[in-house]
């Protein structure tokens, strides 16, 4: 376990807190039944703004904590084990990594503070295909007089039913160039997905739409080397909060083991029910190594925080979908019904697995960073 500073301790225990007392399973049980659009409720993401999370990694100067990495990834931990739904990841880590990393001092100004207010709702709009390669990208940007004309589509942007804004990767002559759209641009089209894990995401289509010079993030043709940036803590973060889930759906199904009986004795009794529990203990712990090494190699900005942001990812995605399996099964009978909480995790896990790359995605890139 990582030593924490006195802050990061406290700003913990209020997640966990907040996250069993306001956000249970059960108020995301009740979300998913009410199809509440876009999967949460905005009042309670201002209510996780005004507890400080949406600014962790937002500069002071622009009405942030600047914290950093770590202590985002201990409070993602902790909404990951009640499965909150929020726009923790695309707003507050995602669309707040961009613009610190790429932003105009104008843009910081005007969107981080909004970010960290809890104003605004701004998500990365890289996706156009199934496989998520981010290097992949056919949306195209045209010079128009001063400014440019955006065309094509996005796929599977988190939370792209609510965002306020974009962080859209687009083509554009000799390369990649980031740019923030607003998401109420005209030629902007919003078309709702229903996802498994009941969360909110959306394929955004760009009609023609007018962005001015100012709206570039980072540099015309090298927005490669803010988005991989992004995507380093993007992977880093969300793998954060499947190791709170995964965590939580364990000690569900430990605490299963010691109350349900068979054959006249608790099943934890069992030796291969136990070995399986051991498997997943060990796994859930190198998982955890690997989550911490990646958020603190982030903040200290080492040269190798791109391959351990990919490691942690890998190893999370593979940890997650066993343990979720586990608790399903080990649940037997009732773990195949709705009525049971492990569905939700699972369904979660899947989903979580498949954002921003997959394990396979991740062993690849971890293998190309240490040169393979």
């Amino acid at each position: 376990m990582a030593v924490l500073t006195e802050e990061q301790t406290m700003l913990r225990d209020a997640a966990r807190s907040w996250s069993q007392e306001s956000s249970p399973v059960t108020a995301f049980r009740k979300l998913r039944d009410e199809k509440v659009p876009g999967g949460f409720k905005r009042e309670t993401w201002k209510e996780i703004a005004d507890m400080g999370w949406a600014g962790i990694v937002v500069p002071e100067a622009f009405g942030g904590v600047g914290m950093g990495y770590q202590t985002l990834g201990l409070v993602l931990e902790e909404t990951g084990r009640t499965l909150t739904a929020s726009a923790l990841i695309s707003t507050a880590l995602c669309a707040a990594s961009a613009l610190v990393l790429g932003g105009t001092e104008q843009q910081k100004q005007t969107w981080l503070t909004k970010i960290a207010s809890g104003d605004a709702i701004g998500s990365l709009a890289i996706n156009e295909s199934h496989h998520h390669d981010p290097h992949t990208v056919q949306l195209e940007a045209k010079r128009d007089g001063e400014g440019w004309r955006l065309n094509g589509r996005k796929r599977f942007v988190l939370d792209g039913g609510m965002a306020d804004f974009f962080i859209v990767s687009a083509k554009t002559a000799s390369g990649i160039t980031l740019f923030l759209v607003m998401a109420n641009s005209a030629g902007v089209g919003k078309q709702v997905l229903s996802m498994a894990d009941s969360r909110g995401m959306a394929d955004i289509s760009f009609d023609n739409v007018k962005v001015a010079a100012a709206d570039v993030v980072g540099h015309i043709d090298k927005g490669l080397a803010v988005l991989d940036a992004t995507l380093d803590r993007a992977s880093a973060g969300i793998a954060a909060e499947m190791l709170g889930t995964a965590t939580q759906a364990f000690e569900i199904t430990l605490d299963y083991l010691k109350v349900r009986t068979q054959f006249g004795r608790l099943i934890g009794t069992f030796q291969a029910l136990q070995h399986r529990a051991g498997k997943m203990f060990v796994d859930l712990e190198l998982s955890r190594s690997c989550v911490e090494a990646a958020l603190s190699a982030i903040d200290e900005n080492a040269p190798n925080a791109s391959a351990l942001a990919s490691l942690a990812k890998a190893r999370m995605s593979d940890t997650i979908h066993l343990v979720t399996n586990e608790m399903v099964q080990m649940h037997g009978g009732i773990g195949m019904t709705d009525v049971h909480d492990a569905g939700l995790y699972i369904k979660r896990a899947r989903m979580a697995e498949a954002t921003f790359g997959g394990a396979g995605f991740h062993r690849d890139r971890y293998a190309k960073a240490m040169g393979y």
